[in-house]
């Protein structure tokens, strides 16, 4: 029986259904300009968003890293956070991508919204932050109206 405000019991660890940071990355890329979410961020959260565009994938990449760099997601003298940013980006790029994370070769663009959220979504501080990744847009051809809608959503551990 699934009761929505209930915690789930994973291995000893409560996740917590309010807490659901892939959730909410995916709200934010969904939502469109202006709009505002009404989901409160758990304290301590952090969170930014952003538009990309390209046929390469570097440039993807690279301009995700710089906004979680500049909005302070990640520390930029960290390595693992970079290192666990950089994860949870190509996660959510197969996604969009359907597993093939070609674009320019094969001639493909994107052009996608994105958010980057961190915090922590279980009951517990020893478990650590966690960072979402999730991308919302289109792909297909360089040629206008030739693309459809995808989707993908990263998740890893700093």
């Amino acid at each position: 029986m699934y009761m929505p405000h209930m915690q789930r019991k994973r291995g000893g660890i409560m996740l917590q259904e309010s807490n659901r940071i892939g959730r909410i990355a995916m709200l934010f890329a969904l939502a469109d300009a202006g709009e505002t979410l009404t989901t409160p961020l758990p304290n301590g959260w952090r969170y930014c968003t952003g538009k990309v565009g390209s046929m390469n994938s570097q440039k993807i990449v690279a301009a995700m890293e710089t906004a979680a760099k500049s909005s302070h997601i990640i520390e930029t003298d960290v390595y693992r956070e970079t290192h666990a940013l950089y994860h949870a980006i190509m996660e959510a790029l197969y996604g969009v991508t359907r597993g093939q994370v070609q674009l320019g070769d094969v001639l493909r663009t994107v052009g996608l919204r994105f958010a980057i959220v961190r915090g922590n979504p279980y009951d517990r501080k020893q478990e650590g932050d966690w960072l979402a990744v999730a991308l919302y847009g289109t792909i297909g051809a360089p040629v206008r109206g030739s693309e459809h809608e995808a989707i993908g959503l990263g998740i890893n551990h700093i």
